[in-house]
């Protein structure tokens, strides 16, 4: 069970970072919604609002990723510990926001599929307890 939520997390978190077309992300972004909605066990009003909030959860790192590469452009470094805690801060709203929306067990189940996809993206790729030891939650 643990790998398969592994390896559903590596696939969505693909889906979320892919450098691909507008139409072929739109198709991964509803691939990685109906994985998403599988192993969560949605109810199709479920599935619409989860959406709803994972897409502005993306609209907002999106935003900030935009912000920092402004700056970057405009010779500002980035504040890496300032990102890190705007990353914690809008993934624990998304959780704030699901918090109704989902029940006990498929909330538990999002907090682990979050959780392992940040300490995926961490410290070159490598997930584990080492690389998540600062959890994030929270894509």
């Amino acid at each position: 069970m643990k790998a398969f939520v592994l390896a559903l997390a590596a696939l969505w978190a693909g889906a979320v970072f892919a450098q691909t077309p507008d139409a072929t992300a739109t198709q991964r972004g509803a691939q990685h919604m109906n994985n998403l909605a599988i192993l969560l066990d949605l109810t199709a009003a479920q599935k619409a609002q989860v959406q709803t909030i994972l897409q502005e959860e993306h609209a907002q790192m999106k935003q900030a990723f935009q912000d920092v590469k402004a700056s970057t452009a405009a010779g500002t470094k980035p504040n890496w510990q300032q990102m890190r805690t705007l990353h914690q801060q809008i993934s624990q709203e998304t959780i704030t926001k699901l918090t109704p929306v989902l029940n006990a067990t498929q909330l538990a189940k999002f907090k682990i599929i979050q959780h392992s996809m940040h300490g995926h993206f961490r410290h070159g790729g490598g997930g584990g307890a080492a690389a998540t030891a600062a959890p994030a939650t929270t894509n």
